[in-house]
């Protein structure tokens, strides 16, 4: 994994969505369901004046077909970073797949991992980068 570069605009953004769920998990605490991480952190996002879109639909294309709503990204923020968001014991391998999917189907190059199911949210974050 390469170091990041602070003064990178998507490093700034991701460390922005970062601190928003941290205010999410801060204020809500570990236990809830996926979807309500998801409406504060957009609410949060918002808040700081950054474009959240939830539920954005992502188109899969297969050999000649086009499936419209192949994937939704739970939270898609100014169009260029990929948060997916779990709820879960533990982050697995087919949840680190899902979101480098989401990547490279979108075009997007950045993505985080969030799992708000821990009780400090630094020790359920994961950054990609494609």
């Amino acid at each position: 994994m390469s170091k990041l570069d602070f003064n990178d605009p998507v490093t700034i953004l991701t460390d922005k969505i970062i601190g928003a769920a941290i205010e999410v998990h801060k204020y809500l605490g570990p236990g809830l369901l996926e979807s309500a991480y998801e409406t504060c952190l957009a609410y949060e996002l918002n808040a700081l004046g950054l474009k959240a879109e939830q539920q954005k639909p992502l188109p899969v294309i297969y050999k000649d077909i086009f499936l419209d709503h192949g994937y939704r990204i739970d939270l898609l923020v100014e169009g260029t970073v990929i948060v997916e968001l779990k709820t879960v014991e533990e982050i697995t391998d087919v949840h680190k797949a899902q979101i480098l999917s989401y990547l490279k189907f979108s075009g997007c190059k950045t993505g985080l991992l969030i799992n708000f199911n821990v009780a400090l949210l630094k020790n359920g974050i994961q950054r990609f980068k494609l």
